[in-house]
């Protein structure tokens, strides 16, 4: 759990476990072994614990699924005869006795889904057999919006119960939270990805077609070579699955792109690859390294540049793989190139680059950015170190 969540369950279990605490420090024996404990740190344990059964579900954000699988550990925590959950259009869930209660919640909780303020009430059953009398609802809110509401239901009225609906609903909101940060950054990688692909220029795509087509009559094998491997780059380049990637993977697109560019410029482009075994199966960010190949090829290749080398490594480096790639082309100058990493460089300049160092920081930290060596005429040189493990960080 994050410091969030655990400081809302810290919270919640003062409140739950406040009046057990007296009652812990009388019956607790003047001599404790280290394996027994009070009543009071078993209470503890068991509400931490129940906590943390509870979080995972909630934090897909508040659905009937999330809902159903948190609801009986959610009512564990308050020690109610009944629960339940409900969104802005409906029951999501209920747990416990009096399930025919469940025909009339949402009218109960209309205000608390209108102003988000807690409200209890009496339940209104005519049922002598129903313990249900006595009801506390609570509004879940993220952003200052009411997602829904969390309603405890009792014997009778209770002021425990209410605070304690009102921290657990406060910590069910935390999750909620979380849920919708992780959306966030789900949102934020899936835009950047995109952001990448239409980097695709459309001017490679034709050029490819174009150098596939001049192979077509005069050697119809090469022609077909080409056609598989512009297929297969495409195919992968826009793959629908997947934040991460292997080295291996990566590298095999990079290899396929770069045989699409010599079939285009021929002699002109050298390329060497240098690459250890060991390293392939590294996990990274999912077109991570083909927008600095690219860069390479474009910066080695344009203007009146005649012939172009460029060079790709995929080291051992202990814990760490180290991937340099480096073209003899003609550079850029320091301080545009710092302009390009703050994000100062336009909409269209330097945006793989740029898109590539804050993903790297974003995965890894700060100390993973590129590091960039270049100079105006003296070609460029990208490192990119990656951790070989990253709790999280899986190839597709």
């Amino acid at each position: 759990m994050t410091g969030a969540s655990i400081a809302a369950v810290v919270a919640l279990a003062t409140l739950l476990l406040g009046g057990a605490f007296l009652l812990g420090r009388r019956t607790a024996p003047a001599q404790r072994t280290s394996d027994v404990g009070t009543p009071v740190e078993h209470a503890t344990f068991e509400t931490l614990h129940t906590a943390s059964l509870a979080a995972p579900p909630l934090r897909a954000g508040l659905t009937e699924d999330s809902a159903r699988r948190s609801a009986r550990r959610l009512r564990s925590l308050l020690g109610t005869d009944a629960l339940c959950l409900t969104d802005r259009d409906g029951v999501l869930v209920w747990d416990g006795e009096g399930e025919h209660h469940g025909r009339d919640v949402m009218e109960q909780v209309a205000g608390v889904l209108e102003t988000g303020r807690d409200t209890a009430f009496r339940s209104g059953c005519d049922d002598v057999d129903c313990p249900l009398r006595w009801a506390v609802a609570v509004p879940l809110t993220v952003d200052n919006r009411v997602l829904g509401t969390l309603v405890a239901y009792a014997p009778r009225e209770s002021a425990v119960l209410a605070r304690a609906a009102g921290e657990v609903a406060r910590w069910v909101c935390v999750q909620l939270e979380l849920a919708e940060l992780d959306r966030s950054r789900t949102r934020l990688i899936e835009a950047e990805i995109r952001a990448l692909r239409a980097q695709i220029s459309p001017h490679f795509i034709f050029n490819s077609l174009a150098a596939i087509a001049s192979f077509v009559r005069t050697d119809p094998e090469k022609a077909r070579e080409l056609l598989l491997e512009f297929a297969d780059f495409t195919r992968y380049s826009f793959r629908s699955h997947g934040d991460f990637t292997t080295l291996a993977d990566e590298l095999h697109s990079i290899d396929q792109y770069l045989a699409l560019v010599r079939a285009r410029f021929g002699e002109r482009l050298s390329v060497t690859l240098q690459v250890a075994p060991e390293v392939l199966p590294v996990a990274l960010p999912f077109l991570c390294l083909q927008p600095l190949v690219e860069n390479a090829v474009k910066h080695g290749l344009e203007g009146a540049v005649t012939s172009s080398r460029i060079t790709i490594s995929a080291l051992d480096a202990g814990s760490e793989a180290e991937v340099v790639i480096e073209d003899d082309g003609t550079g850029m100058d320091p301080q545009r190139l710092r302009h390009i990493l703050r994000g100062e460089g336009g909409r269209s300049t330097g945006i793989g680059l740029l898109n590539v160092d804050e993903r790297l920081r974003q995965v890894y930290g700060d100390e993973y950015g590129l590091v960039i060596e270049t100079g105006i005429g003296a070609g460029m040189r990208i490192t990119v170190r990656l951790p070989k493990y990253r709790a999280g960080v899986h190839g597709s």
